[in-house]
């Protein structure tokens, strides 16, 4: 009887194992073969030679590294991280009164002003970025209403600037916070809020010291939601920019495709994506606490 139990408990154990192995194994493989070793080939490249001709040459070398350090590269990931930033808090500015009031809204209500962040997406992000180019060029939409009304006298140059750059980002990316920041609002605990007016805390301190720390998580997860695919958007620079504004983006781009320096673009894009581990690592500090740090009213 005893060995018989064994035996079934065996053929249950190998079945999930089994079951394991199908369901995660083409995860697995996707993940090796579309991430870890295009990841792998870019860390070997970025220790190879650029050839006279644009060719690469199995030379070892730490000097795409050192090049990274100088202060003209140093300043176009300055300008990014700078730009990221901006872009991050502009999103957060503008999205967390927007999903507040989504989440404070009547369930009826809820789906329309969902779908109105979720439109943008029907749309291709390139498509919807030749339509801000529309509008903002001198002979553009906006220009020629001003004109036509006699506010101003001559166009304004709005595109090819670094504001169109951050207006371009900003818009792309702003669902990217909305949705994490709604998430925290909307579980966040009433009971919080309403122990706060019985203490006599204006609506005001309420949201400073209970609201704000209580979402802190969504806040951060929306930020690095942001944060890092600024990094790697080089087509709205390019486009809103002119390619006059180099950042670290569509610098990268033109190491492979322009200069025709792979080793160095590697390079580069390795020092963004361990950038990019940092930044999550921060964020998994940040949000640890998991929200208990309210104040005392």
């Amino acid at each position: 009887m005893m060995e018989t139990t064994l035996r079934k408990e065996t053929t249950n154990v190998k079945k999930r194992e089994s079951g394991h192995l199908w369901t995660l194994g083409p995860v697995v493989i996707w993940l090796v073969a579309f991430m870890v070793i295009p990841i792998i080939i870019v860390i070997v490249m970025s220790f190879l030679t650029r050839g006279a001709y644009g060719n690469v040459e199995m030379k070892f070398t730490m000097e795409n590294y050192v090049k990274i350090f100088k202060p003209v590269y140093m300043k176009v990931l300055g300008n990014s991280l700078l730009l990221s930033l901006a872009t991050t808090l502009l999103c957060l500015i503008f999205g967390y009164p927007f999903a507040y009031y989504i989440a404070r809204s009547p369930k009826k209500y809820r789906g329309i002003l969902f779908l109105l962040i979720m439109i943008p997406f029907w749309t291709n992000s390139l498509i919807r970025t030749y339509a801000w180019i529309i509008l903002l060029r001198t002979s553009g939409i906006i220009n020629s209403y001003l004109i036509f009304f006699h506010i101003i006298k001559k166009p304004i140059q709005m595109l090819y600037t670094n504001g169109a750059v951050l207006l371009g980002l900003t818009y792309t990316l702003f669902p990217f916070m909305v949705l994490p920041l709604y998430s925290s609002i909307e579980g966040l605990d009433k009971s919080y809020l309403e122990a706060a007016s019985d203490l006599g805390a204006s609506p005001w301190k309420t949201f400073l010291k209970v609201t704000l720390p209580l979402t802190k998580p969504g806040i951060v997860a929306g930020s690095m939601l942001v944060f890092i695919p600024t990094l790697g958007l080089f087509f709205i620079p390019d486009l809103m920019g002119g390619s006059k504004i180099m950042f670290i983006s569509n610098f990268i781009k033109n190491q492979f495709l322009t200069a025709r320096d792979w080793p160095f673009g590697s390079a580069v894009s390795i020092v963004v994506i361990a950038l990019t581990f940092i930044i999550i690592a921060l964020y998994f500090k940040l949000s640890g606490d998991d929200g208990d740090g309210i104040e005392v009213l």
